[in-house]
């Protein structure tokens, strides 16, 4: 990672007031200021102290691809605030900056002009495309690289997601986290489209091990000692639900088959 440059103040001002702009950027260009963190104040920013958060907000987001509202407000609210500014800088990298104020969530996408050669599919091409790991990707990114998820994770993807939608139609969009249980509800769900092991031991291992693999994507939170866990806000603009929604009905065409 880049060392981060650093923005600097004027110190031993001169009491001329005529002293001229030409000057005052020469000595901002030799005193550095703190840098501003979450942990800071909500006093009113200086210029300066400004443009250090939205500097910060965007390494940040360089580095993680997203911000959380509730994990990181102030770095968060200066991305939201200066959306038109960000994706100014980031054009030039062919990444947006998208921020979904309603679950409190900024991330970094790959730019639409990039996405230009992407084509809509059908549920049977989605289907054979689910069926495989493909080689070359639809779209390349000299700073991204486009992370593929095998079947049983996709499958795994398609019902979190089913269920956060579910969810937000019941308590509200960005209202309350989505919480499920790793046994009673993921296990359950995921016995009904790959069958169980018939050992218990054996279907909730799956299970932790798929949801680690998700964990490593940032779509899903820790599973804490009540087996529980928090499906993250990213899910929603993660993947496809066209490609999901028929991946579902794929598996459970499978699993209809199998009773028969």
């Amino acid at each position: 990672m880049p060392k981060q440059p650093e923005l600097f103040s004027s110190e031993n001002k001169n009491n001329n007031q005529k002293t001229t702009k030409a000057s005052e950027q020469s000595v901002k260009a030799t005193t550095p200021i703190t840098a501003v963190s979450d942990s800071q104040s909500t006093a009113p920013l200086g210029e300066h102290e400004m443009m250090q958060a939205q500097k910060q907000s965007l390494q940040e987001l360089l580095k993680y691809g997203l911000l959380y509202s509730d994990s990181k407000p102030k770095l968060y609210q200066q991305a939201s605030v200066n959306q038109v500014e960000m994706n100014q800088y980031l054009s030039a990298l062919d990444l947006k900056l998208v921020v979904d104020d309603i679950r409190g969530l900024a991330f970094l996408t790959v730019a639409d002009s990039v996405r230009e050669g992407d084509n809509t599919m059908d549920d049977e091409s989605i289907i054979d495309n689910a069926k495989q790991v493909l080689t070359e990707d639809e779209w390349s990114h000299p700073l991204v690289r486009r992370q593929r998820l095998n079947m049983e994770q996709s499958l795994l993807l398609a019902i979190l997601r089913q269920f956060y939608v579910n969810h937000e139609q019941n308590a509200g969009v960005g209202i309350t986290p989505a919480v499920m249980s790793v046994v009673d509800e993921v296990q359950t769900s995921l016995n009904l489209f790959l069958g169980d092991t018939g050992s218990d031991a054996k279907d909730e291992k799956r299970t932790l091990t798929l949801l680690e693999k998700l964990k490593g994507h940032g779509i899903v939170s820790e599973v804490n000692a009540q087996q529980q866990f928090t499906i993250r806000p990213i899910i929603a603009h993660v993947a496809n639900p066209a490609t999901l929604t028929a991946l579902l009905a794929h598996y459970k065409a499978l699993a209809q088959n199998g009773e028969d």
